[in-house]
């Protein structure tokens, strides 16, 4: 894949840096955040997902030689500006949220601090990386839930919206919940997990299904999963894959990693019947996969009729999110500097969910010291900081009447916000992608399984600090007070 995402960009980006540039604003200090408003799915939470990527796309920013002509051959932007683009990288500070953390609207997932040229152009870039891989990551957590500890494996590829899309979801799919990709380049890539059968052709190439399993069981003993409903399921494939599997342990192979796979029919009925035959033939180890356009609320609906299934192989409904094609995230300004003061910055909307947190921010996640589960997530002005020692009270940013109090000594605090780029030097540290799996299914512990369910979750308390608050309240008395003609 190429590293070099620099024109992998919208339009305006470009023409606005031309427009710092030419107005001698390009020196100009800026803080941007990226944030998402509303959860996926309408799930109770999402996954973050797609830093790694992020951190490779600033650390290669760079207008070459082939850029600048093709940004010359537009013929809109002036030769200063691109004799200025020639030196152009990235110098500012970055945090973020670390992937796999459990995350809520209205939080930073990145924050941006950095000449306001800078900061600008890295907009689309990084809304276009974060958005999918924690849409994809979120839409795994959800699958892997519905699945109750079994196995998933993600499947998606060929329906995937295009290379990138298929490599770097599956890396989010693995990082949300699933165990395993049929994708072998990002098996490769990011040293996870690859896992897959046989198609219908294979069986549909030989004499006969009982020769296609034979010859297939031959070669891959030790991973004989075997596609049983080319043809008849309960009737032919079924007994089949038993008859190979009998053949299998009269010649002393060990039975391993074995079961039959479904693509197709009634798959609660005939998983049963399915468990029933293997079983009475001795091979209750063997497992049953399935596959057939899956996603979490089949899966849920599947397991409360109690399918015999126990390995999920999900595909089309994943990897594009199909009922939820978009993460929705967006990046905005909240603070400029002036004259090396920091000045707060707010959008208004007449839509409520719109208006944004000014100022630069941080997040204190807080924890029940006892269940290690999070009891809320507390937004707050960069400076502030929390005594764990005493009483915290917490109230709702909009109904303020609705408070919590965490007793002193009852609770605990991280900050999830991490540096990654200081003074434009990355200081992230790379983690392996299973590493970062482990640690989202630790995050997703801390929640309670209210917040987890599918269907009209509890929603966690995301809440404003008291100072943050009323920065926010005195920014839109003081716009609308100069602005009443607009309200």
């Amino acid at each position: 894949m190429d590293n070099n995402l620099t024109l992998m960009t919208d339009l305006y980006q470009i023409t606005m840096m031309q427009g710092y540039f030419e107005a001698n604003m390009h020196n100009k200090k800026a803080v941007f955040d990226m944030f998402y408003r509303k959860n996926p799915s309408n799930n109770g939470y999402a996954i973050a997902c797609g830093l790694e990527q992020v951190v490779e796309y600033i650390k290669n920013i760079k207008f070459d030689e082939e850029s600048i002509d093709y940004l010359s051959s537009i013929n809109i932007f002036k030769e200063e500006f691109l004799e200025y683009l020639k030196d152009f990288k990235f110098t500012g500070d970055i945090y973020a949220i670390l992937e796999g953390t459990v995350v809520f609207p209205g939080e930073p997932l990145v924050r941006v601090k950095s000449s306001i040229i800078e900061a600008q152009f890295i907009e689309t870039t990084i809304l276009n990386i974060i958005n999918h891989q924690s849409l994809i990551a979120t839409k795994a957590a959800r699958v892997a839930w519905a699945a109750e500890g079994d196995v998933v494996m993600e499947f998606g590829l060929r329906r995937a919206q295009g290379p990138d899309a298929g490599i770097y979801g599956a890396r989010a799919a693995v990082i949300g919940g699933c165990s395993s990709t049929s994708n072998v380049l990002a098996g490769k890539m990011f040293n996870i997990p690859i896992s897959g059968t046989h198609a219908h052709s294979w069986i549909m190439s030989f004499k006969d299904e009982l020769t296609a399993f034979r010859t297939y069981a031959s070669i891959f003993p030790e991973r004989c999963v075997l596609l049983v409903d080319t043809f008849d399921t309960l009737k032919s494939g079924v007994p089949n894959a038993i008859k190979v599997f009998k053949e299998m342990k009269e010649k002393g192979i060990k039975l391993k990693n074995y079961g039959i796979r479904l693509d197709s029919g009634d798959l609660a009925y005939i998983s049963d019947k399915a468990r029933t035959m293997l079983d009475e033939a001795g091979f209750k180890d063997a497992c049953i996969a399935a596959s057939s356009d899956l996603d979490e609320s089949i899966i849920s609906s599947l397991k409360q009729q109690g399918t015999k299934i126990n390995v999920w192989g999900v595909g089309t409904n994943l990897i594009t999110s199909s009922d939820c094609p978009a993460f929705g995230g967006v990046y905005k300004l909240c603070a400029e500097e002036v004259n090396g003061e920091i000045i707060p910055k707010i959008k208004l909307s007449e839509n409520p969910d719109k208006v944004t947190n000014p100022g630069i921010k941080k997040i204190f996640r807080l924890y029940d010291k006892f269940t290690n589960k999070i009891k809320a997530d507390l937004i707050c002005l960069e400076g502030e900081t929390i005594n764990e020692d005493e009483d915290l009270t917490i109230f709702h940013p909009i109904n303020t009447w609705k408070t919590m109090t965490l007793k002193a000594n009852e609770y605990y605090i991280k900050e999830l916000l991490q540096p990654v780029f200081l003074n434009g030097k990355c200081v992230f540290e790379k983690r392996e992608t299973m590493e970062i799996k482990q640690y989202c299914e630790s995050q997703k512990e801390g929640l309670w399984n209210e917040h987890k369910r599918l269907i009209n979750p509890h929603i966690l308390p995301v809440d404003l600090s008291l100072e943050l608050y009323n920065l926010k309240k005195n920014m839109i008395d003081n716009i609308r007070k100069n602005n009443k003609n607009s309200f």
